[in-house]
């Protein structure tokens, strides 16, 4: 069938992520307050046109640190008596002299089985990368560089290029997981002064000259694999749910991953600690009252950059709102990322 054919298609592109160099994307404290930020098979998850925004603030007293900030909209909508995910995801972020700006659109075919859903989805969209070369200062007894190396901009140079993600996931009422690629083609920008560059086959960090003999470099963002499972496991005779996380991001050189395990009162208040690999000890604190939801997490350094930083920071705001798909709707279920 068309859909098993489609699925399969998605399975080797996700596969073929072996051919990596380095992590591009930020990994969040909070990854299940924003499902489809990762994973484009999780849009229309559950029965809401779900909105989120957040930010995080990565090792807070270091001049120039990480800041990252993102939004998200996903909901559920049938055609032609089939379920769909169609969703949205812009991320900003800034670190060092390096800037970077990323949009998508999201679809995704949801398949109902064994009292879950199976989905397949694919996200379109641009990556644009900045480089504040006009900020570059180079100390005089500087013994790697020259005032004039070809190798570092002086100027300020961005580029454009299209961008790809695909995932598979499977929700159920109690857990879900999923497997998802970023930057399938891996694709490489040319930064110029010229807003028009375009992309380029050349590796990361080479200079040349375009045509009008302008002074060209590129930047190449990496494909990175993830995988992610989250629970939710309600206590027995109380009114207390567990919900576990864990997500893993891996180029297959650099992997970091990110587990967390949180207790949620009533389904209002939540509360809970996790641990990035090699990184940090995280605390995540959060409420849900009717539609609006809010989270926030702490995290503090394990390695030696804690001298340096006094933690890292990540809020996220949101609201929800139900979606109605018809009344032949008889298998509907709550996904377990609405926290």
């Amino acid at each position: 069938m068309r859909a098993h054919r489609f699925i399969s298609l998605l399975v080797m592109l996700c596969v073929a992520c072996v051919a990596m160099r380095a992590q591009t994307d930020a990994l969040l404290s909070q990854p299940y307050a924003a499902p489809t930020l990762y994973d484009p098979s999780m849009a229309g998850s559950s029965e809401l046109l779900r909105i989120r925004a957040g930010g995080r603030l990565q090792w807070v007293g270091i001049d120039n640190a990480p800041a990252t900030f993102m939004a998200t909209a996903d909901m559920p909508f049938r055609f032609l008596g089939k379920n769909f995910g169609v969703g949205a995801v812009v991320m900003q972020e800034s670190m060092g002299l390096y800037s970077t700006f990323a949009a998508g659109a999201q679809i995704g075919y949801r398949l109902r089985k064994f009292g879950g859903e199976f989905a397949v989805g694919i996200q379109l969209g641009m990556y644009d990368q900045g480089f504040r070369g006009s900020e570059v200062v180079l100390p005089d007894d500087d013994e790697f560089h020259e005032g004039a190396d070809d190798g570092l901009p002086t100027s300020d140079v961005h580029g454009t290029a299209f961008d790809m993600a695909a995932g598979i996931s499977y929700t159920h009422k109690y857990f879900s997981a999923g497997v998802s690629c970023t930057h399938i083609g891996s694709p490489t920008l040319t930064l110029s002064t010229d807003t028009g560059g375009g992309s380029a086959s050349r590796a990361a960090g080479d200079g040349g000259e375009s045509a009008s003999g302008e002074r060209v470099y590129e930047y190449t963002a990496r494909r990175t694999l993830y995988f992610h499972a989250e629970g939710n496991i309600p206590v027995k005779n109380t009114l207390f749910d567990i919900l576990p996380s864990v997500v893993v991001a891996s180029d297959f050189t650099n992997t970091s991953a990110v587990v967390s395990a949180r207790a949620r009162y009533r389904k209002f208040l939540n509360f809970g600690v996790g641990y990035r690999w090699n990184e940090a000890l995280i605390v995540t604190l959060g409420a849900e009252f009717k539609n609006f939801f809010i989270g926030y997490s702490f995290d503090y350094s394990t390695s030696a950059i804690a001298k340096a930083s006094s933690g890292s920071h990540e809020l996220w705001i949101g609201y929800s709102l139900r979606i109605d798909n018809g009344p032949k709707n008889k298998n509907k279920h709550k996904s377990i990322r609405i926290m």
